[in-house]
């Protein structure tokens, strides 16, 4: 009770709370007071931990923008530090300066100073800092491999599926605590740093770890003494995926299901042999974190409501294009989501079904058998479809597909690479559709890109005109409202975003609307570029252009822009 009051007088807790608090205490006696305050949502860590490091005469470390002696590292027991998430920081005079997240632990601060014979100066820091920390600095795993078990890894990945392995001595490798539980924890910290793929590759000196965070791949550190295993978290990997691990001169693909701290997650698994060992790429699809809207979109409200008309058409083909990993299965599933109804049947044919979806037919092709994405086409236009999503039009065969159904009264959605809307036309020229049967059909095309989003709790604004690479065709307002642009905006780096200064990702786009003029350029076998001149007259904007107006308005920044559209200058 006393904590609360000096909580409350400090202003951390409000006074209404101070006997819920009191009470939520008193029914928890394996955790500190302060823990269950912030479990309970009484207090916020920013405001707590300066309080408490007031009450405790300790000094309090902002650890987002600490930097760690490597000294202080040399000789550190890190069963011990995981376990009781201390964070060394500097080390001098025979003193080392430890971060804690709980000041009411003094023994955990007593076994430090005894097992390394130091004298221990403990500041106060964030848990979740310091875990973020002690994961860079001693790598994913915690302390060294072989002290790791498997209890508290499988509490955290559930697999739904079950999984079998033979009595070879790989499989038995495979199957030990120590590996399953660096498996366990290798999914775990992906999902949670809500990776899309995560690449494991052996080198000359070991393997590496790295995860695609927003598009970006970001190297792990990895514990000492994980190389000994390397051989049995591939064989590991194969089990829970369901392949051959006797294999190791083939590629194989294979999937996990499995529910990762209560979110069910799809792992599309993909093993190629390379020179020093097996190459693994998992992409990871986290059903829970994923809804299909188009207001998640990122368009801005002229595109939306053009998109919008173009996909309430009765028929015709829409298309989005774009490279892999550029978001067209995200856009279109939300396309789908918004025309879907009862009166209303969806079919669509992919390679392969990422996401299951209530209220539509989906077919996975399985071109070994004949079940191309032609060959479906074909049948699934007798089961009286009102929508049609074909995954890619790859030929001419399933382009020609895709013209037929919806010259008998269709809508199709369907993917295209390509650098840019126009050229989505001379493509298909090119695959010897006839010019007439494309200008007709082809409804409208989305060429789009995915750009990371500025971390709101860091964003600030600048005026980027003295830099050296401000972009010249920089626009002098915004398209839209026709406002003049005063700043941009940019992420100064916080432990929200990893000191990245952006956290997620949202779409730029490029969004051509088929009319006479550019069906007439099209039926001539014009070059893109001409195409590309007609339509931005007509009001399209470039990638590069949505881009900008996305800069002024505070989505993403200049840096991102450049990045993703650098050839794109109009």
């Amino acid at each position: 009770m006393q904590l609360i009051d000096t909580l409350a007088d400090r202003g951390v807790i409000l006074d209404a709370d101070r006997d819920r608090a009191a009470e939520a205490i008193a029914r928890v006696h394996d955790k500190s007071p302060h823990f269950i305050l912030l479990e309970k949502g009484f207090v916020k860590e920013e405001k707590l931990y300066p309080a408490l490091a007031d009450e405790f005469g300790m000094e309090f470390v902002d650890l987002v923008h600490a930097t760690v002696d490597p000294a202080a590292l040399s000789g550190i027991p890190q069963k011990l530090v995981h376990k009781k998430n201390l964070m060394p920081l500097a080390r001098h005079n025979g003193t080392l300066v430890v971060a804690t997240g709980d000041p009411f632990d003094s023994y955990a601060i007593d076994e430090l100073q005894t097992v390394t014979g130091l004298a221990i100066h403990p500041v106060l820091g964030s848990p979740k800092e310091i875990a973020r920390l002690l994961k860079l600095h001693f790598g994913i795993g915690g302390d060294n491999v072989a002290a790791l078990n498997a209890t508290a890894g499988e509490a955290d990945v559930e697999l739904l599926e079950e999984i079998e392995a033979d009595d070879s001595e790989a499989a038995k490798a495979a199957q030990e605590a120590t590996v399953v539980g660096l498996v366990n924890k290798i999914l775990t910290e992906a999902a949670a740093e809500r990776a899309s793929d995560i690449h494991i590759e052996h080198e000359e000196t070991g393997i590496t770890i790295r995860y695609r965070i927003d598009g970006l791949l970001q190297i792990q550190r990895l514990p000492e003494g994980i190389n000994r295993w390397q051989n049995a978290i591939v064989s590991r990997l194969k089990i829970m995926a369901r392949l051959n691990i006797a294999e190791k001169r083939l590629p194989q693909d294979g999937r996990i299901k499995m529910k990762v701290q209560g979110r069910e997650v799809d792992v599309r698994v993909s093993i190629i042999p390379m020179v020093h060992g097996e190459g693994i790429v998992m992409r990871l699809l986290d059903k829970g974190r994923m809804v299909f809207n188009l207001k998640n979109i990122g368009f801005v409200e002229d595109y939306d409501r053009k998109f919008r008309q173009m996909i309430d058409r009765p028929h015709g083909i829409v298309i989005v294009t774009g490279p892999t990993g550029s978001g067209k299965s995200t856009t279109l599933y939300s396309a789908l989501n918004e025309v879907k109804d009862e009166t209303t049947k969806i079919i669509t044919v992919e390679d392969p079904v990422e996401y299951q979806q209530n209220g539509i037919c989906q077919i996975q092709t399985h071109a070994k058998i004949g079940l191309t994405f032609a060959a479906a086409l074909r049948s699934i236009l007798r089961h009286d479809p009102d929508v049609v999503l074909i995954g890619e039009m790859r030929d001419l065969e399933t382009a020609e597909s895709a013209i037929q159904a919806s010259l008998t009264g269709h809508l199709v959605f369907s993917t295209l690479h390509t650098n840019d809307a126009p050229s989505a036309f001379t493509r298909l020229i090119d695959m010897k559709v006839e010019p007439f049967l494309v200008a007709s059909t082809v409804e409208g095309i989305l060429a789009q890109r995915l750009v990371r989003t500025i971390c709101p709790d860091c964003k600030t604004t600048y005026d980027p005109t003295a830099a050296d690479d401000f972009p010249i065709d920089f626009p002098k307002a915004d398209a839209i409202t026709g406002a003049a642009w005063q700043h941009v905006y940019k992420g100064e780096g916080c432990r929200n975003c990893r000191n990245s200064g952006y956290r997620g990702r949202t779409g730029i786009h490029e969004l051509l609307v088929n009319t006479d003029l550019i069906r007439d350029l099209v039926v001539q076998k014009v070059n893109a570029s001409v195409i590309r001149m007609e339509a931005l007259k007509q009001g399209m904007r470039t990638l590069r252009q949505d881009g900008f107006l996305k800069c002024i308005r505070g989505s993403t920044t200049l840096d991102e822009v450049g990045r993703t559209t650098a050839g794109d200058i109009s």
